[in-house]
């Protein structure tokens, strides 16, 4: 595994002393009773690959460690929504608790609310997560390659395929993106973000996705504004990006979605 960050090192940590915590309360077998469990998946990849301009992926986020708080006024199933009449291909939902103030309920509170696909954005480390994921209505997982080791990222990948859950594999550089195994991903996801100086670096992260192969699809995440910057992502033929944290800052964040992409189709 390449050397993580300290904050990705301590979210890991946390993550993982948690999960110990709920696997003494709730089986993992115990997931396949909630009631959201059997119910039918929704194509998480179909929709970001559904139209000439990107696809957004919008986020819904309360805070996050580098900016602290980022919404107070946090209504879940409003934002949902909001997005989701604004013309959102797929909702993520934040749903770590003790660095995001995220929350598993979150996403089913999302899920009876809209009809689109959702993303699980969490810090994925153990199959015991993509069943939970499943439990409480998401569509898909993001799996991120840098907090995987040896063969963790394909066992949990093909942890999600049992559940029917489609991955979205993130990667932050070419050390990560050397470890995708893409004859069996095909969604990719890079984050713009430098680890370590929080700087954005949109067009380093758009020429990485530009190295999968044509047939993957192509998400670019973080730091992302304005019609300009979607038309970057269009004109190198990246399919979707995913933006959190520029809505949540919004009093109205359907509202600047629906214009972003008015202004995107001028």
């Amino acid at each position: 595994m390449i050397e993580m960050p300290d904050i990705l090192s301590k979210i890991v940590y946390k993550t993982r002393s948690e999960l110990n915590k709920k696997k003494k309360k709730v089986g993992i077998s115990d997931f396949q009773a909630f009631e959201l469990y059997e119910r039918p998946r929704k194509n998480f990849k179909e929709r970001l690959h559904d139209g000439s301009n990107p696809s957004i992926i919008a986020e819904i986020k309360k805070a996050s460690p580098s900016r602290g708080l980022i919404r107070e006024d946090f209504n879940v199933q409003r934002i949902a929504s909001q997005y989701r009449e604004a013309g959102a291909s797929a909702l993520s939902i934040l749903t770590e608790e003790f660095f995001f103030q995220g929350a598993l309920e979150n996403l089913k509170l999302a899920r009876n609310e809209v009809d689109i696909p959702l993303l699980r954005k969490d810090f994925i480390i153990d199959p015991y997560q993509i069943e939970e994921a499943r439990a409480y209505g998401a569509d898909a997982v993001l799996l991120i390659v840098r907090i995987t080791d040896g063969n963790q990222l394909q066992e949990l990948h093909h942890a999600a395929e049992e559940a029917e859950l489609q991955c979205l594999v993130e990667c932050y550089d070419q050390e990560d993106y050397n470890r995708i195994d893409f004859e069996r991903v095909n969604i990719i996801g890079v984050n713009n973000r430098d680890l370590k100086t929080f700087n954005v670096h949109l067009h380093q992260g758009v020429a990485l996705l530009n190295k999968a192969p044509d047939e993957i699809v192509k998400v670019s995440e973080s730091g992302l504004h304005n019609a300009d910057d979607l038309q970057y992502l269009r004109d190198n033929g990246i399919h979707a990006a995913l933006i959190g944290e520029y809505f949540m800052k919004q009093d109205h964040p359907g509202e600047v979605l629906r214009n972003l992409l008015a202004n995107l189709n001028k």
